[in-house]
């Protein structure tokens, strides 16, 4: 039988999902098509608009082994799973003559476990919670939510938190599931024949292609338990998000409250006086927290090294304990136990972790002031632990034994892949150190012109933005910008404190409407945006990657200033600190690739569709005027570039009355 041609399945699956193909489509299946066949490592950036999903997903298919893809965000799974993989799959089946399966699998705590929902989660007196399944009427948030999941657990045939719709409160959800610690085993649970976490391994396990996210893919690589199916292909969506997915899975952390729930779990199942050693250790630990105060610990303080040695070894006393009693008179004892078990195995784990001071680890107090109040209080002590660096846990864990596809709008960062290769562990493309492997970085462009159909404005006129106090000059900038274009404006802010200024000064100026993030939902805050031309939306972090609204009504993207991480953030400021001990340049390689990657997605939402214009306007002089500019330049797409305020305005009225004269006004 002839092997089907790349060419002809591509097509046929572009047919079948209404698109048209792209050279950079084309370009990026030949490349991943290589790649998987030489069991070779591929970083491939994809501008928007490019058709990444199908360049991975056609090849992969067509390889014939188990792929893995994981993304960072649900949307991406969910356009993968219900959308292009349906059609894909029923595309290409009569070239393949067979029928790929595919599934989606997520961590243990993201399905709904039927043990929690029909025998009660094991409570701690404090927490003051009711069974609510017992009561015929509640009237709570709570218990509203709660009876809401005993109906839908009836109707799921997932169990996945992310099919109900609409969604319930984080302490709801935490009645009716378990982490991978707390749950009792198929084998040993009542309802292990129904499970849905189980049901989704195992359909993972008879899937072709498996779809996952980072945080997964990190535990599957760090815990050395596999959770992911055996796999020769892996494909990372989204591979921007992947160093600091990872980072987050690997980080520790340890709070009063976490310590003393654990202390109440387990001091109903072991005895007395090792329910006392770590009673004392705990309360030691809290008034230790009581003092602290925010900032990185380059040495472990004397007294938190002894109290971290005391709740370790408490830990490891009532570990023993759990694992060898048996109270019979603790309802539902088997459940009980597993999350004491689990409760303190994370406090003996992350105290061990920190006590030992790796000088691979960063150590820092955090604190967090609450809002509202005459006094401020600084309130949420914890004490956290994170890797300096994943690049080597990357480079030994993920580019080993299976051929790696990274995928990305952005991965060149200053005009290269290098920067990203080197946070994954990965060496200077074309060489290949001893323990480095060997990639090769493509970049298969974007559809769009980006050059006749965006504008990169730099106000370089404006005052160096400062630590501290209102840039009157970069709002009287901002002001003046969205009166041009219209309103249409999305407002990036490097901070939610300069957003909301923003937003209030913008408020008593312009006669528009101006939405700021956290007023309403994100979802609700965009559509309200995506509606109305007028329509001004003002936000931080999740904002810069997470907006999606091609057409007229955004047709200006403002970012306030560079987003530098900031200078007192205990572990970007280790990391830079680890990169200038060993000769190189700290600045660039933490800081500037932070910002540019930040920038370079910022931009990116300017643009989405081919009859997209617009404007991004940086109200920041530095990326004029400093030696870095040209990095962070060179990071966001190839816009028409300059500094000319009179002639930015002229632009923005010029679209904005095209738009309107478009929708008939």
């Amino acid at each position: 039988m002839t092997k089907p041609s790349l060419p002809d399945l591509l097509h046929a699956a572009v047919s079948a999902v209404g698109g048209t193909e792209r050279p950079g489509q084309v370009a990026m299946a030949e490349a991943v098509a290589e790649a998987v066949d030489d069991q070779a490592h591929l970083l491939v950036q994809a501008g928007t608009g490019t058709g990444k999903s199908l360049g991975y997903l056609v090849p992969a298919l067509a390889h014939g082994e188990r792929v893995v893809v994981a993304t960072a965000t649900l949307a991406l799974q969910r356009q993968l799973v219900e959308r292009d993989l349906p059609r894909t799959v029923e595309a290409l089946h009569p070239q393949l003559r067979r029928r790929p399966q595919f599934a989606m699998l997520k961590g243990r705590s993201n399905y709904l476990c039927l043990h929690r929902l029909h025998e009660g989660a094991p409570q701690d007196e404090e927490d003051g919670l009711f069974d609510v399944f017992e009561q015929a009427t509640p009237t709570s948030k709570l218990g509203k939510d709660l009876l809401r999941l005993r109906d839908w657990a009836d109707e799921t045939e997932t169990g996945d938190r992310d099919d109900l719709s609409p969604g319930v409160s984080d302490r709801a959800w935490g009645q009716v599931s378990v982490s991978s610690r707390e749950c009792l085993g198929a084998s040993k649970c009542a309802y292990g024949a129904e499970c849905f976490a189980e049901a989704a391994r195992e359909r993972a396990k008879l899937a072709d292609v498996v779809i996952t996210n980072h945080a997964l893919l990190a535990i599957d690589a760090i815990e050395g338990a596999p959770v992911l199916p055996q796999h020769e292909v892996l494909i990372i969506d989204e591979g921007h998000e992947l160093v600091s997915r990872v980072t987050g899975v690997a980080t520790g952390e340890l709070t009063p409250g976490q310590v003393n729930r654990a202390v109440r779990r387990a001091a109903k199942l072991v005895d007395e006086k090792a329910a006392d050693q770590l009673q004392t250790a705990a309360e030691t630990f809290e008034r230790l927290m009581e003092l602290a105060l925010p900032g990185r610990l380059e040495e472990i303080p004397e007294e938190l090294a002894y109290c971290l040695m005391a709740l370790r070894d408490a830990a490891r006393t009532v570990i023993v304990a759990l694992g060898s009693t048996r109270d019979k008179s603790v309802q539902d004892e088997d459940a009980v136990r597993k999350q004491a078990l689990a409760a303190v195995e994370n406090v003996h784990d992350v105290a061990e972790r920190i006590a030992n001071g790796s000088e691979y680890d960063v150590v820092w107090y955090e604190r967090h002031e609450p809002r509202g109040g005459a006094v401020p209080r600084f309130s949420g002590a914890s004490l956290r632990v994170a890797p300096l660096s994943v690049s080597g846990l990357l480079r030994e864990k993920l580019f080993t034994d299976r051929s790696v596809v990274l995928t990305s709008a952005t991965l060149k960062l200053g005009g290269d892949f290098n920067g990203v290769a080197a946070s994954l562990g990965l060496g200077p493309e074309g060489t290949a150190g001893e323990d480095e492997p060997v990639w090769k970085g493509l970049d298969v462009g974007s559809p769009f012109d980006y050059g006749k159909q965006g504008i990169l404005y730099v106000a370089k006129h404006l005052a160096q933005p400062g630590r501290e106090g209102s840039r009157t000059d970069m709002l009287d900038e901002l002001a003046e910008l969205i009166e041009a274009a219209g309103g249409r404006t999305l407002g990036l802010f490097s901070s939610m404190r300069g957003a909301q200024a923003a937003a209030e000064a913008m408020r008593g100026r312009l006669d528009m409407p101006i939405l700021l993030q956290g007023e309403e939902t994100l979802g609700e805050l965009i559509r309200t945006f995506a509606a109305d031309a007028r329509t001004c939306l003002f936000g931080t972090l999740s904002l810069w990657q997470g907006v999606d609204v091609p057409g007229p009504n955004c047709q200006l993207v403002v970012m306030d200033r560079v987003p530098f991480p900031r200078p007192d953030d205990p572990l970007m400021s280790a990391r830079q600190k680890a990169v200038e001990e060993a000769g190189g340049n700290g600045f660039m390689a933490v800081a500037a690739t932070h910002a540019a990657l930040l920038m370079a997605q910022g931009a990116g939402r300017l643009v989405r569709a081919t009859g997209d214009r617009g404007v991004v306007a940086v109200l920041d002089p530095r990326v004029e005027r400093a030696r870095y500019g040209s990095f962070l330049r060179k990071s966001m797409p190839d816009f028409w570039y300059t500094t000319d305020r009179n002639q930015v305005r002229r632009s923005l009225a010029a679209i904005d009355k095209a738009a309107r004269e478009t929708a008939g006004e």
